[in-house]
């Protein structure tokens, strides 16, 4: 795993990710939330949903191999609106796919929480 260092040749613009692990709550291995991500000069905003999250929206900045994000969901379950902050690391996989490795909290939850996002092709 290397981390990203070339920023130049680095865009997060459509690029779509699934969560693999998080200490918030149990990922669906059939069914993950899934992420999709738009970038344009330093600026990230996209979309999510999957397994725990009816509906989420994210917005944020990124420098190098670092992500700033606020995010707003609605939970799945509840029908609660959930909103936070987080920051993610950008890591390379040995086959090119990038890694999300985020760390992030719940407004009004002082626990912290880890997260860890894959990037995965369009199915044929």
């Amino acid at each position: 795993m290397h981390l990203v260092n070339d920023t130049t040749k680095l865009n997060l613009d459509g690029r779509r990710f699934a969560l693999v692990s998080s200490t918030a709550s149990e990922v669906d291995p059939y069914a993950p939330t899934r992420f999709v991500y738009h970038e344009a000069d330093g600026l990230i905003w996209g979309s999510y949903d999957g397994d725990t999250v009816l509906l989420g929206r994210f917005a944020g900045t990124r420098r190098h191999d670092e992500v700033e994000l606020g995010y707003v969901h609605v939970g799945k379950k509840s029908r609660e609106t959930v909103t936070g902050l987080s920051g993610s690391r950008i890591e390379v996989l040995p086959d090119g796919r990038l890694r999300l490795v985020e760390h992030f909290q719940f407004e009004g939850d002082d626990t912290p929480h880890v997260s860890i996002c894959e990037e995965f092709a369009d199915e044929a």
